[in-house]
């Protein structure tokens, strides 16, 4: 099943199918796969003015999905660079929300002067999540994120530290749920009931529907409940892409 995807790109589509506007800033090459990508976003109502194509390779993987749900990814970017910040012109956007995945930093620390609130996709850590961590209202990172920042196993005190330097900090943990950290406040949302078949795209879904109801002005215990369904709802499908959740695959969660 040959699909678009990378976090960014798939929270984008995931704001489309849920309403709402979306646009993506990033690379993709003059390939049968950029060419095939584009289309995708054309078809999901996913603005592309920010979209940069080039002669770099569009940059791939392969995700192999296991009995129980799981998967692994294998990836390759080859040569592609990330973008320099003066590469996509941002003059005239009027963003309510920004959701940075930490691919493309440059473009992103471009974007910190803007007054919308400001989300990290924390997926893991590396050079990009590590440069934006602490510069964003919304920390919201993986399991994997939080062991790799803190050294060891130990989600509540990694949540407990990072909400020192950041505003909000949430930490998904897959069937277990989620905890948090905002305002002084805490908390644990247990996970919703599935059946998984790919858990591939899930925390995609789960930080486009965060970016979606922060824009929509939702309460907090709420926003946690949206992106839970729909990164549970993604688990319920095979494919990333093609998991992607609408508003009604979330409240048949939330209202079930």
């Amino acid at each position: 099943m040959g699909c678009g995807g990378g976090p960014a790109a798939n929270a984008a589509v995931t704001i489309s199918r849920l309403g709402f506007r979306s646009a993506f800033a990033g690379y993709l090459g003059q390939d049968i796969h950029g060419h095939a990508h584009h289309q995708e976003f054309l078809c999901e109502g996913v603005d592309t003015r920010f979209l940069v194509r080039g002669e770099a390779p569009t940059p791939v993987s392969v995700v192999l999905v296991k009995p129980d749900g799981s998967r692994s990814l294998v990836c390759y970017k080859g040569e592609t660079q990330a973008l320099a910040e003066s590469d996509v012109d941002f003059s005239g956007l009027q963003a309510t929300v920004l959701l940075f995945d930490g691919h493309e930093p440059a473009l992103s620390h471009g974007l910190l002067g803007q007054s919308a609130p400001k989300v990290l996709d924390a997926g893991s850590l590396h050079a990009g999540t590590e440069s934006l961590m602490f510069h964003v209202d919304y920390l919201v990172g993986s399991e994997k994120f939080a062991r790799q920042w803190l050294g060891e196993d130990d989600p509540e005190r990694a949540v407990r530290l990072l909400s020192e330097r950041s505003p909000a900090v949430v930490i998904t943990l897959g069937e277990r749920g989620l905890i948090w950290r905002k305002a002084g406040e805490s908390g644990h949302l247990p996970a919703f009931s599935v059946s998984s078949v790919d858990s591939t795209g899930a925390g995609d879904a789960f930080h486009g529907a965060f970016a979606a109801a922060l824009s929509a002005g939702m309460a907090w215990p709420e926003i946690l409940r949206f992106a839970s369904a729909a990164g549970a709802a993604c688990c319920e499908v095979l494919g990333a892409r093609p998991g992607l959740p609408n508003s009604a695959d979330i409240a048949r969660l939330m209202n079930g």
